[in-house]
């Protein structure tokens, strides 16, 4: 059975931009975020200094079921996806995504390229790609853990590419 639609995985550190050239495509977009575990989750890893949750964790993240939407979309071309609301440290409902019978849709999220060797082996990827900028763009504690982020993700599949390489990725992924 053809696909109705594949994903592009855009990927990077939290605060890298990477909404905003997914938004810029004008590829129909969907926010991975959406699928953290809500914050009273026992399986969520907790900040061991601060006794919180590690939202910087993929632990903290639903890998599982974000793959699970991806597969639907890609399949049938739209799924129900949860909702989160940081504010409320949980999931608050549901909404429903659709493609609109485009050829490509993007994921985007911290943990967009767990999600890389499952939607590659599904048939579902039409592209990967962690968005690597500047440095000092960035927020000030995230300055010396984003060289390990963005190669922790080129090493699961992504490819690094600067703001302007990943828009032009992501609008000829969608064509």
């Amino acid at each position: 059975m053809p696909l109705a639609t594949r994903v592009i995985l855009l990927a990077g550190p939290s605060g890298s931009g990477k909404t905003h050239p997914a938004r810029q495509s004008g590829l129909p977009l969907l926010d991975l975020d959406d699928f953290y575990k809500d914050g009273d989750d026992p399986t969520s890893p907790r900040h061991p200094a601060l006794n919180i949750v590690d939202w910087d964790d993929a632990g903290s993240w639903d890998s599982a079921a974000a793959l699970f939407a991806l597969e639907t979309v890609c399949r049938d071309g739209a799924a129900d996806v949860p909702v989160y609301d940081i504010s409320r440290d949980g999931r608050v409902g549901t909404r429903h995504f659709d493609v609109a019978g485009t050829p490509a849709f993007v994921a985007t999220g911290i943990f967009a390229a767990e999600l890389v060797a499952g939607a590659r082996d599904r048939g579902l990827l039409a592209d990967a790609i962690v968005l690597r900028r500047s440095r000092v763009k960035n927020f000030l504690n995230l300055l010396r853990a984003e060289p390990a982020i963005v190669a922790r993700q080129v090493a699961l599949g992504c490819r690094a590419c600067n703001r302007n390489d990943t828009l032009r990725g992501l609008r000829a992924a969608g064509r």
